[in-house]
């Protein structure tokens, strides 16, 4: 019953680790299914992670997977940024196409940001230019921060399709319609979804940036995995953001951005000026109120305090700090140079009362009273607090289906990082969400099992339990349970022992003994308290009288009194060992000298 109850638990904990792990992201059964790469042997995944380059089944704008180990299409920028020094305005960070430091999957590469503390810039075209008209819009890729992140971002620009597009001078301040992806600096850990809107009055484009993610966002920038960012835009203006496939922020671009795509449609005049005579006070001191007579305002805030005593011991004539006695000048020390040598200045050791001119502390002047005040009232001008008047919003607009932005053909990373190892993978973007999903099956997918099938079981458990803190609990009560079991069952036998044991020593303590032999004891043991002798002798002497009593011309063998002793201690035998035990024993139930005999006998063998 016991061993039901523990395989219970451990089923118990499988199955709650496993239904964790298939909540992460990608299922074990739709990548067995759906993904040919992977190879499954009767339902259990192989050791080793059989990788294929993903390939799109649908039709995509562009994709990149860097498996081929070339930038084929990628520009590395040329450009330098304005607002900065000569020495860091140029895009000299490195790049490089590598595999994962950790959990990699054989033939799987990415793009590596490579450099600490410099500006990095590439670039590529798509395959066709996006155009919002009425498809979704979804853009997906990976990214491991390998070694952590101190300070830098991860995210992506898709680059307007303008005239003037030049991949070699792509630069901080090119013209881009989305920016998507995580950036950290400090403590601020953020997943941007900008948006460039254009005004249809003034044609200045305005960056619109979406509320931020519910989720903490930070164990996605610390605890070194891939993860799989997505971003959805959908042509009746909402939005969504996926990490690892599960939604972390969704919206409308007609409410949940800032600043609003829509302008107020009235506007503060500027023009306008408040009157010199406007009351802002809400309250004024009361004019009729009169400083009581007896209001001292030259009383201080604290006073001397005269009850008390200089303290036994204080040195008035000893400073609080002497040149240390014990301090001696450096042999290079050159008074031209570094003047007078003086001992560096520690505490008085004679101050442990204390030195210097003693004053009573300071304590509150219950007699103090401050300045007088008149007691605040009503403002009965009172007329609140004056805003500009409204006037109607010369630039207002309303753009009822912001969806429709500006159309871009090329996807570019400009980034700068304090920390290095930044890994990018698997591009993707398309109008489909299914392209989409099997792209993330093929590609991240893999990683995830690759990641499942290095780390050990343990350290498995520990990273899920961080992430869940109930998974705890089933922990230690898995742990605990084998314990438990082990005390339930060793814990009864030392209980029947111990009362076996007691039963026994009850038996033997309870024979039938007379009066005269209890007063006997009793005496027994005042002398041996008033005078203690030899066990030797003593066991003699008692073995020598219960023979003269007795008429036995012999005495027995110290031999004969320590096999007994064995015998009776051990509980080996609940038989008699001898005649002459018989004879004993019948004696001390037919003679008044039997009980002296057995109580003198069981003397020996306590002590």
């Amino acid at each position: 019953m016991y061993f039901h109850g523990y395989w219970l638990c451990l089923g118990l904990l499988f199955i709650s680790v496993n239904a964790e792990f298939m909540d992460d992201g990608v299922e074990v059964e739709e990548l067995g299914e759906n993904s040919e790469d992977i190879d499954t042997n009767e339902g259990e995944l192989s050791s080793e992670i059989k990788y294929k380059t993903p390939q799109p089944v649908g039709e995509v704008y562009f994709t990149e997977t860097f498996d081929s180990g070339k930038l084929a299409g990628w520009v590395l920028s040329k450009a330098k940024k304005d607002d900065t020094t000569v020495e860091i305005s140029i895009y000299d960070g490195r790049w490089e196409i590598e595999e994962l430091k950790e959990n990699r999957a054989p033939g799987d590469r990415g793009l590596v940001l490579k450099s600490r503390a410099k500006h990095h810039a590439i670039s590529t075209m798509l395959a066709k230019p996006f155009i919002f008209v009425d498809r979704p819009l979804i853009v997906q890729y990976e990214v491991n921060f390998q070694d952590g992140i101190d300070c830098g971002g991860a995210y992506i620009k898709l680059l307007a399709d303008t005239d003037d597009l030049n991949l070699e001078n792509f630069h901080d301040k090119t013209s881009y319609t989305i920016m998507f992806g995580p950036d950290k600096c400090g403590e601020d850990y953020k997943l941007h979804f900008i948006i460039r809107h254009k005004h249809p009055q003034t044609g200045v484009y305005e960056e619109k940036h979406a509320k931020p993610p519910d989720v903490d966002l930070k164990p996605f920038f610390t605890d070194r995995k891939t993860h799989l960012y997505t971003l959805v835009m959908n042509p009746d203006d909402t939005f969504e953001v996926l990490i690892d496939q599960i939604v972390v922020n969704r919206g409308s671009l007609l409410e949940d951005v800032v600043p609003p795509i829509n302008p107020l449609k009235e506007i503060e005049d500027p023009t306008d000026e408040k009157p010199d005579d406007w009351d802002e006070r809400a309250k004024v001191p009361d004019p009729f109120a009169i400083k009581p007579e007896d209001w001292d305002e030259n009383e201080p805030a604290q006073i001397e305090d005269l009850s008390a005593v200089k303290p036994d011991g204080w040195l008035d004539a000893e400073p609080n700090f002497i040149p240390d006695p014990n301090a001696e000048k450096p042999d290079d020390w050159n008074e031209d140079m570094d003047g007078e040598w003086e001992a560096p200045r520690i505490s008085n050791p004679a101050c442990r009362i204390g030195c210097g001119e003693w004053k009573p502390p300071m304590i509150n002047n219950p007699k103090y009273k401050g300045v007088w005040r008149p007691p605040m009232i009503d403002n009965p001008n009172y007329q609140g607090i004056w805003s500009p008047r409204k006037i109607p919003n010369p630039y207002y607009f309303e753009d009822d289906h912001p969806f429709l932005l500006t159309s871009f053909r090329a996807l570019g990373l400009e980034l700068w990082s304090m920390t290095s190892d930044i890994y990018f993978d698997n591009f993707i973007i398309c109008s489909e969400k299914e392209v989409a999903d099997r792209w993330a099956t093929d590609g991240w997918g893999v990683k995830m099992m690759a990641n499942a099938n290095e780390r050990g079981i343990f350290k498995q458990l520990i990273t899920t339990a961080e992430e869940r803190p109930w998974l705890w609990f089933i922990y230690l009560v898995t742990a605990g349970l084998p314990i438990a079991l082990i005390i339930s069952f060793c814990w009864p036998r030392k209980v029947k022992k111990k009362y076996e044991d007691a039963n026994y020593k009850e038996t033997d303590i309870c024979k039938p003994q007379t009066k005269g032999a209890l007063e006997q004891e009793v005496k027994e043991e005042k002398a041996a308290l008033e005078k203690p002798v030899d066990l030797v002798e003593e066991k003699q002497q008692s073995d020598g009288e219960i023979l003269e009593k007795e008429g036995e011309p012999q005495e027995k063998s110290e031999e004969e009194i320590e096999i007994i002793e064995g015998q009776e201690e051990g509980n080996k035998s609940n038989k008699s060992g001898s005649e002459d035990e018989m004879k004993e024993a019948d004696e001390s139930t037919g003679s008044g000298d039997g009980p002296v005999k057995s109580v003198r006998k069981r003397r020996v063998r306590k002590e």
